[in-house]
């Protein structure tokens, strides 16, 4: 009999967070307390999304080998995980609890979350790079595909969009700009995993443009619905 939905979404997580755990830093040092509050944030839950997505995607272009392709499962939910960290701050959403647990700066104080945020960022281009060392051969579509992470992470990717939420916050906008929000803030980061999924299976231009395309409509669905949720549900059911 085939697993449920659900069942089958159990295990790809459970593997998802083992992926994620042995790429995490060790909590030693005269700065274990970044080290900590970086692991914290990142070990908190959530659904798993992007590498889910960037894994799939990968498997569904032919992909062998997802040895190629961990290091950087690993690196988009600590970019992920870095976004929502400074997203919490006092200075942009506020917010003392994420997933049911007090967030970072609540916990380790707000220079700390500054820090570890900055941390989650370069710490994840430090892991993706360890494809490089683990496939040399693999060097071209690698270099590739930290391209996508750098440009979908950056100025014109979600750090794009937030600039606007944080710019156009507090009064009506058209339906262009909340466009231009959702498909950078949401959406970049979905793109960013399956095209890098594509890419390291080495997919076509064409191929790559058409997971971009589809990666931005479930960005656009996923933020109206967490938009949605946002007004509409409780904190427990959050």
């Amino acid at each position: 009999m085939m697993p449920s939905i659900k069942e089958q979404l159990s295990k790809k997580i459970e593997k998802i967070e083992q992926t994620i755990d042995f790429y995490l830093p060790e909590e030693k040092g005269l700065q274990k307390t970044v080290l900590s509050a970086m692991n914290y944030s990142v070990k908190a839950g959530g659904k798993r999304l992007r590498p889910m997505l960037m894994a799939e995607t990968y498997e569904m272009f032919g992909g062998a080998d997802s040895s190629v392709i961990e290091p950087f499962m690993a690196a988009i939910e600590m970019i992920h995980t870095y976004s929502l960290i400074h997203d919490d701050l006092p200075a942009l959403d506020n917010d003392a609890l994420r997933r049911g647990m007090p967030t970072a700066h609540i916990k380790f104080g707000e220079a700390m979350a500054i820090l570890a945020g900055d941390a989650l960022l370069n710490y994840a281009f430090e892991t993706a790079c360890k494809a490089f060392e683990q496939f040399p051969e693999e060097s071209l579509r690698i270099g590739q595909a930290m391209r996508v992470l750098a440009r979908k992470a950056g100025i014109y990717g979600m750090i794009g969009g937030q600039v606007v939420d944080v710019k156009e916050s507090g009064h009506q906008i058209d339906k262009e700009v909340l466009d231009f929000i959702f498909r950078l803030k949401t959406g970049a980061l979905i793109e960013s995993a399956m095209m890098i999924g594509a890419i390291l299976a080495g997919a076509s231009k064409e191929d790559v443009k058409s997971m971009q395309k589809i990666a931005g409509k479930i960005g656009m669905a996923f933020q109206i619905q967490d938009d949605i949720l946002d007004v509409t549900s409780t904190t427990e059911q959050l």
